[in-house]
C-alpha cells in the first residue's frame, strides 16, 4: 500500500474521531448505561452511537477494508486491511462524568499498525501517528521522557474487569513499584490516553495485565513513533490480541518488565 493510500485513511480516521466525539459530547453527563457480562463492565448509548458513526464513515470510503470494533465484533481476527476501533475508551469514566475518555482508531496492514488516532474531545487533544513519520499532539511533534530510572519516574497502571487474581497481582505489582521509589503511581482509566501520555512524556511508563487490541491499537503506534517501547508483560512482541502490556520511554523498560513479569499469571 502506497503513502497516498495511508494518508487517505489517516484523513478518514481524523474525521471519524471528530464526528464520533460530537456524539460523545452530546451524551456526556446524559447517557443510558447497560451492563455487559458484569455490573462493572458497562456499555453506554454513546459507545454504540459513536461506533456506528465511525463504521459508516470507514465503510463509505473503504468498503473493502475490514473493521474490528469493541461493541460489534464477535471475534478478534485481522484481515489484510483492518481498522481497529474503540468508539469510547474510558466508558466507566464517561458514565460517571469524569472527563478522561477518548475515541481510538487504528489501521493495520497485514497485522502491522500503519496509523493511529486518539482524541479526547473534552481537552481537545488529538494524538496521531503514521508509521515512520513520528507522533503528534494537535499537529506538533511529541517525544517520550528521558527518565533513566524508576526512582525518577511516574508510572501508570490499569485494572481489567477481573476482580480475582489479576486484581491482586496488579495491587502486588503496585506495591513493588512503590518500594522501587517511583515518584508515584497513577490510574486514569483510559488505556489509549495512558499510552499517549507516555508518548508525550507526561508519564514515563504504563502497564496493565490484560487489554483488548482496541484499547492499545492506536496508542501503541503513537508511543513507538514517539520513541517509546511497547511489549507484552514478559517483554515479547505485542500482538493485536488480548494481551498484557508494558509501555515505556524505552529507558526504563527492562526495569518495568523485571517487576511486572513476576506478578503475571
Amino acid at each position: 500500500m502506497n503513502t497516498t493510500e495511508i494518508e487517505k485513511r489517516l484523513d478518514i480516521a481524523l474525521l471519524a474521531s471528530k464526528k464520533a466525539s460530537e456524539v460523545l459530547l452530546r451524551h456526556f453527563n446524559n447517557t443510558k448505561i447497560s451492563q455487559k457480562d458484569t455490573s462493572f463492565n458497562i456499555v453506554t448509548e454513546a459507545d454504540l452511537e459513536s461506533e456506528k458513526v465511525i463504521i459508516e464513515l470507514i465503510k463509505k470510503n473503504f468498503p473493502q477494508d475490514s473493521i474490528l470494533a469493541e461493541e460489534s465484533s464477535k471475534e478478534i481476527k485481522l484481515e489484510e486491511r483492518t481498522w481497529i476501533v474503540d468508539p469510547l475508551d474510558g466508558t466507566n469514566n464517561f458514565a460517571h462524568g469524569i472527563p478522561q475518555f477518548a475515541v481510538s482508531i487504528a489501521f493495520y496492514l497485514n497485522g502491522e499498525a500503519k496509523l493511529g488516532v486518539v482524541y479526547n474531545p473534552i481537552t481537545n487533544e488529538l494524538f496521531s501517528a503514521v508509521e515512520n513519520q513520528g507522533s503528534k499532539l494537535n499537529g506538533k511533534n511529541i517525544k517520550v521522557s528521558q527518565s533513566k530510572s524508576l526512582k525518577t519516574s511516574i508510572i501508570c497502571t490499569g485494572f481489567y474487569y477481573d476482580r480475582g487474581s489479576m486484581m491482586k497481582n496488579t495491587l502486588n505489582s503496585i506495591e513493588e513499584f512503590f518500594t522501587s521509589e517511583v515518584h508515584g503511581i497513577r490510574r486514569f482509566g483510559a488505556a489509549s490516553l495512558d499510552l499517549c501520555f507516555v508518548a508525550s512524556g507526561r508519564l514515563d511508563g504504563y502497564y496493565e495485565f490484560k487489554l483488548a487490541p482496541w484499547d492499545f491499537g492506536a496508542g501503541a503506534l503513537i508511543l513507538k513513533e514517539a520513541g517509546g517501547m511497547v511489549s507484552n508483560c514478559l517483554g515479547s512482541s505485542l500482538k493485536a490480541e488480548f494481551s498484557g502490556i508494558v509501555a515505556s520511554n524505552n529507558l526504563i523498560h527492562e526495569d518495568m518488565i523485571a517487576i511486572v513479569k513476576k506478578h503475571q499469571n
